[in-house]
């Protein structure tokens, strides 16, 4: 699979190939910091078949925490594109930022449901975890 996006001001492209590990909505509250309040939607895609093809993004990094993500997004417009687990060869890519948003093709699973806001919709029957699947 190849997906091409990028953020809202145009300053700051990528490119992504491989096949997503997971796609899922996650209720979490850093990510509701981050989606404006709602569940954020993404694909965990192979960090080896991300890059920048235009611009280059800003990253933040929590120094109060344990392990914490780094979190890339345009440093002009604030659109936040992804976000890298330490140690781990996948990263989490915002479904907002493709070109074409119908390639996420909808969650497979919603996760951190014990941060849930009452106005968070998870659809009847997909599968939803207090935090993360086992």
């Amino acid at each position: 699979m190849r997906l091409e996006g990028g953020c809202y001001c145009g300053e700051v492209r990528y490119v992504c190939e491989g096949d997503p590990v997971l796609k899922a909505e996650c209720c979490c509250r850093e990510c509701q910091y981050i989606a404006g309040g709602g569940p954020n939607f993404f694909m965990m895609m192979p960090a080896a078949g991300f890059s920048y093809v235009k611009g280059q993004p800003k990253s933040f990094t929590r120094k109060d925490l344990d392990a914490p993500v780094t979190r890339e997004f345009c440093p002009d417009c604030g659109t936040h594109i992804v976000t890298r687990p330490p140690g781990y060869p996948a990263l989490v890519l915002k479904v907002g930022t493709l070109d074409d948003p119908s390639q996420y093709g909808g969650p497979q699973m919603a996760i951190y449901t014990c941060d849930r806001q009452p106005f968070h919709v998870i659809p009847e029957g997909m599968p939803a975890f207090e935090r993360l699947p086992g």
